[in-house]
């Protein structure tokens, strides 16, 4: 019975899940006729689009709307539809990769909504939650889950940061038999930070073979990683 409650939780928002696909999509496009033309883009983001909604069912389910991190792996997703559909193209990990990296960066001109003052946290409310969702994770209530610490920032090398034991994309992207794509996804948090100006740093991820992986951040300092990312370099 909670199987089928669990797969209704995505498949009673296909609709709306399938439209928010449709608007990423779009992004993907622009870098993608950029690289490889626009013959090429329109059939990448049909059938990625394909890949994705068979996709739907199969996400874990984390808690639904109680759990911020559901958005992660929807996001999650999506970015493994689109590498799905480019390796049935014969293309690579690594190309879906920058293509993705690629979009964020061309995103990252557009504006945000600005946050209404009545939505805003104090500096103290946003530690207490953080650390709250951390201590949550840790009862491992969903197998599909993240598990992670909340570290307490030391004032002058990091604000606060983020101890992930067990990393619910890689639980998914194995189960998918795309293990192989799983570091590109992570190396898309460096982008995401640089756009929005938390200044991540980490030593080590779970996706490159290391126990956890270990996010700080700081805001207003520089991204400390970008494209390639060092994984490929080692190679």
């Amino acid at each position: 019975m909670g199987n089928q409650v669990d797969k209704k939780y995505y498949v009673s928002r296909k609709s709306e899940l399938l439209e928010e696909f449709d608007k990423n999509a779009q992004y993907w496009r622009q870098v993608i006729v950029s690289q490889y033309g626009d013959d090429f883009a329109n059939t990448i983001v049909r059938e990625s689009r394909v890949e994705y909604e068979a996709l739907i069912p199969e996400i874990p389910y984390i808690g639904g709307d109680e759990n911020h991190l559901t958005g992660s792996l929807i996001e999650s997703a999506e970015c493994l539809a689109l590498y799905k559909a480019m390796k049935a193209r014969g293309k690579t990990a690594e190309e879906t990769g920058k293509i993705l990296y690629d979009t964020i960066e061309v995103r990252s001109g557009c504006p945000s909504p600005p946050i209404r003052p009545s939505k805003r946290l104090s500096r103290e409310e946003l530690m207490r939650r953080r650390r709250e969702r951390a201590e949550k994770s840790q009862k491992r209530r969903y197998p599909g889950d993240w598990v992670y610490g909340f570290v307490e920032g030391d004032g002058r090398e990091f604000d606060y940061g983020y101890d992930f034991s067990e990393c619910g994309t890689r639980k998914f992207y194995h189960a998918q038999g795309a293990d192989e794509f799983l570091a590109f996804c992570c190396f898309l948090d460096f982008p995401k930070s640089k756009a929005s100006g938390l200044g991540l740093t980490r030593t080590m991820t779970i996706a490159e073979g290391h126990e956890k992986c270990d996010h700080r951040f700081k805001k207003g300092r520089k991204a400390e990683q970008e494209w390639p990312p060092p994984f490929l370099e080692r190679e």
